[in-house]
């Protein structure tokens, strides 16, 4: 896996402790010094501020690994490192102390459910957003915002729209909801948070897809498609351990003594051909991407046409895992409906994962 070597401890340590973090809510302590001893959250930061700043096809190749080992975890890595891949954007002085401490931790929303509102010295900061993965984790929090004048009216963008802006605060300036009450992704933490009137300099905002603030010229790929790419991983990873729980739990189920041979051999090429999609598009996926990113690097552009590809490889990925995994499921019998099995788990993280709104359509 190139630079990236996903160690047999690494999968033991998150293993031994998927349990339990899904009983406490949010991971375990072991599984988070694990993430921070291997800078997990920071895998996109630009080394300047003590990041890794590996190249997008490394990292998604990372989130895989992790995503199969357990889902919670992979998500929670996703979408907090997601969040640092924000730190190229963000004021340099604010970027170096943000990033000056290993445990730092990014949560945050895409969605533009608060209010900026300018004041002369800043903005005042209100609102709600939903959906933080890794909330109980987190140091810091971004989130989006629309900007407004003192008497409430909007500002407009240069395409006269409502103009939007991102931010980022310290945990002490947030407070978090507890309202995450899934079948899935439990660990995941996915808890809301709010904001009441806090006063914020210019330097907290910044604009995502902007000018680089930092050297980090791997630090502005587009975002959709670096968003698609990383959640599509977490289901590919999810969905080839499902596949694995699979195989070995219908030759150990209760009552295989009452298969005929044929029927076990329509299980074997129903698995096969599942697998064998599965596979195939994993194949389609990173040849894609991997094209995508080589004309970025070249370039320092992507065409419509490939980004567009990035898109369609991504959502194709997802569809296909919840087709497999519901393909499977009936052969697992009623263990895999046992909500303290590692099959039934996986398969509840996936179809939580599935309700995220930026892969539900294939187009």
């Amino acid at each position: 896996m190139s630079n990236f070597e996903f160690k047999d401890s690494w999968i033991k340590t998150i293993k031994e402790h998927t349990a339990q973090s899904e009983k406490d809510g949010k991971l375990h302590p072991e599984i988070l010094n694990l993430i921070y001893s291997q800078n997990w959250f920071n895998i996109y930061v630009p080394k300047a501020y003590g990041g890794l700043e590996k190249p997008l096809p490394e990292i998604l190749l990372l989130e895989e690994q992790i995503a199969k080992a357990d889902g919670s975890t992979g998500w929670t890595v996703t979408l907090c490192s997601g969040a640092a891949w924000f730190a190229a954007f963000l004021d340099i002085e604010l970027a170096k102390e943000i990033f000056s401490k290993p445990e730092t931790c990014l949560a945050g929303s895409g969605a533009a459910t608060g209010t900026a509102t300018l004041t002369p010295n800043g903005y005042l900061i209100n609102g709600s957003w939903k959906y933080a993965s890794g909330a109980l984790h987190a140091t810091h929090f971004t989130m989006n915002c629309l900007v407004q004048n003192s008497d409430g009216s909007p500002i407009l963008d240069n395409n006269n729209e409502e103009l939007a802006l991102s931010f980022i605060l310290d945990k002490k300036d947030v407070n978090i909801v507890p309202n995450w009450p899934s079948m899935g992704m439990v660990a995941s933490g996915s808890h809301s948070f709010t904001v009441t009137n806090i006063k914020v300099p210019a330097s907290r905002s910044f604009t995502i897809n902007g000018s680089l603030k930092a050297e980090a010229p791997y630090l502005n790929y587009p975002f959709l498609q670096l968003a698609e790419a990383t959640l599509a991983v977490n289901f590919l990873g999810m969905a080839l351990h499902f596949t694995e729980l699979v195989e070995d739990l219908f030759y150990t189920r209760s009552g295989i003594e009452r298969f005929t041979e044929d029927q076990k051999a329509f299980f074997e090429k129903e698995f096969h051909s599942q697998k064998e999609l599965l596979l195939t598009n994993r194949k389609q996926f990173y040849t894609t991407v991997n094209e995508s990113w080589d004309s970025y690097i070249k370039n320092d552009s992507v065409s419509e046409e490939l980004l567009q590809a990035v898109t369609h490889s991504s959502r194709t990925l997802v569809h296909n895992t919840r087709k497999v995994t519901d393909t499977l499921y009936p052969y697992c019998g009623l263990e895999a409906a046992k909500t303290q099995s590692e099959l039934n788990r996986v398969w509840r993280d996936l179809h939580t994962a599935s309700q995220h709104s930026l892969l539900t359509f294939m187009f």
